[in-house]
């Protein structure tokens, strides 16, 4: 491994702890590609994003900081960027040291869409749903404030996938001008369309995104050995995927290959989109000198209820919640990470460790000194990754919305009366056997006894729900 390596994140959007094959031995949904590269690298089983929810976590990932220091909730249509001009990210660092950095896929942390709109136009409000027409922006016009304003050289994709505009971005601008006003509202493959009303590229197919952008992301890759004369720079990929996430679209080809429907059908060719970059790593010659880090955004949508009932498929394996909780099954995630020369393959662990961590873990291998309160919540984690000692971070946050939780020594405090935002149907309660309703005001639980969540322990450890909830507001600096 040399002192460089290329770093490639994929950034699966929406999947669950229990959709990695690997990771869930009753699992309807077959994931090779995903198995094999945890056969290469280390499983982690303790894995944490920052978030129950999509911006958040991608924000805290490429600052190494809880996005709650700032905000709590997603970009919506059209917002601004929630990047601060002189916030580092993980891109920039990486770029500062003659990286060359791209990313691909979905964004979903903001554009400045007023540069480009133009003057007078006015709203309009579609399925009550406040947004523009196509005419109302001067598509010609370089949209600032986007992925390459904030580390990358390099950006294709479509922002977000059930977000308006639809159409291809690359770099800062729109590489075909919306045309339409697209209004989905019917039933897809599972679940909902999910899509906001807005301009959209004439036939813009959402079918075509996944292909569309692993495609591209082979490309790039393919294109690094000419990447500059008579030298090649080392590179960083960020590959954030646009599935499982809703619209669930799997092209024709995946259709009804899953024993969990059209979701499982999606996750099959999510985890082929990964198999394609990883092989293209290994025929472009990267595999060896490549660091491939695979996680998610956070737990699955609140469909995977009934994918348990219709095709006995737990996508938030043995965890309780799914996104947008606070509960374990909303930010506890797969997460993989191949490093050649430096983590032994076919190894798993249970440290604590969070996405945070991925941007102090890289500085301090690459020996890159971080300025001021750059990552100033992520941890070094190169020994645990090394396999010889445990994790580096004493303590996680997790945050979704206005709920607070904090884990320590495998002992998680709630600080709410239930870690739920995404409800659970009452049918599903019965079959697990989950309690009724809290009758205390917090929660506490230890997860080497009860990783799912159903024993609240505070009227039994009531000094230690204290002392956690004592570090959490140190760590919230809040009295």
């Amino acid at each position: 491994m040399p002192d460089r390596p290329n770093i490639v994140i994929l950034y699966a959007d929406d999947m669950g702890y229990g959709d990695l094959g690997v990771q869930n031995k009753k699992s309807k949904i077959p994931t090779p590609n995903l198995d094999k590269l945890a056969a290469e690298g280390m499983r982690f089983t303790n894995a944490h994003s920052s978030s129950g929810i999509c911006t958040p976590s991608r924000y805290a990932l490429l600052t190494g900081r809880y996005h709650w220091r700032k905000f709590h909730g997603i970009v919506d249509s059209w917002d601004a960027s929630v990047f601060d001009k002189a916030e580092m990210t993980l891109p920039e660092m990486l770029q500062q040291n003659d990286y060359r950095t791209a990313c691909v896929g979905k964004w979903h942390l903001g554009w400045d869409w007023a540069a480009i709109r133009k003057a007078g136009a006015e709203s309009v409000t579609v399925n009550n749903k406040k947004t523009w027409e196509p005419d109302a922006f001067d598509w010609t016009r370089p949209i600032p404030d986007g992925p390459t304003a904030h580390g990358f050289d390099y950006y294709y994709g479509d922002d977000v996938p059930n977000f308006p505009p639809y159409a291809w971005l690359e770099n800062d601008r729109v590489v075909d001008a919306p045309t339409v006003m697209l209004t989905v509202t019917e039933k897809t493959l599972e679940g909902n369309w999910e899509a906001r009303p807005g301009p959209a590229r004439k036939d813009w197919d959402f079918y075509d995104v996944m292909p569309a952008n692993t495609k591209k992301a082979v490309e790039w890759i393919k294109e690094q050995k000419q990447n500059s004369p008579g030298r090649v720079r080392p590179f960083f990929l960020y590959f954030a995927f646009t599935s499982p996430h809703a619209p669930i679209v799997p092209t024709k080809e995946w259709q009804g290959k899953s024993g969990a429907g059209a979701y499982g059908d999606f996750m099959m060719q999510s985890d082929w989109s990964a198999g394609q970059v990883l092989e293209a790593l290994k025929e472009n010659g990267f595999a060896e000198n490549t660091i491939v880090i695979f996680t998610s955004d956070n737990g699955p949508e609140h469909y995977a209820f009934d994918r348990v009932r219709n095709f006995e498929h737990y996508s938030m394996g043995p965890l309780r919640g799914v996104k947008r909780d606070v509960w374990d099954g909303g930010h506890r995630i797969p997460f993989v990470v191949k490093w050649p020369g430096l983590v032994k393959p076919g190894t798993v662990s249970d440290g604590l460790i969070s996405q945070i961590d991925i941007m102090a873990t890289l500085a301090d291998f690459l020996k890159i000194k971080l300025p001021g309160e750059a990552a100033e919540d992520s941890f070094s984690q190169l020994q645990l990754l090394r396999g010889k000692a445990s994790s580096a971070r004493p303590s996680m946050v997790h945050n979704t919305y206005d709920k607070y939780a904090i884990q320590k020594d495998n002992w998680v405090y709630i600080d709410a009366k239930d870690g739920e935002h995404s409800k659970m149907p009452d049918w599903f309660r019965t079959r697990e056997k989950y309690p009724a309703d809290n009758a205390f005001g917090v929660l506490l639980y230890n997860l080497n006894k009860d990783v799912s969540q159903r024993e609240n322990l505070l009227s039994r450890y009531p000094a230690k729900a204290k002392a956690l909830r004592e570090e959490l507001n140190k760590i919230r600096r809040v009295n």
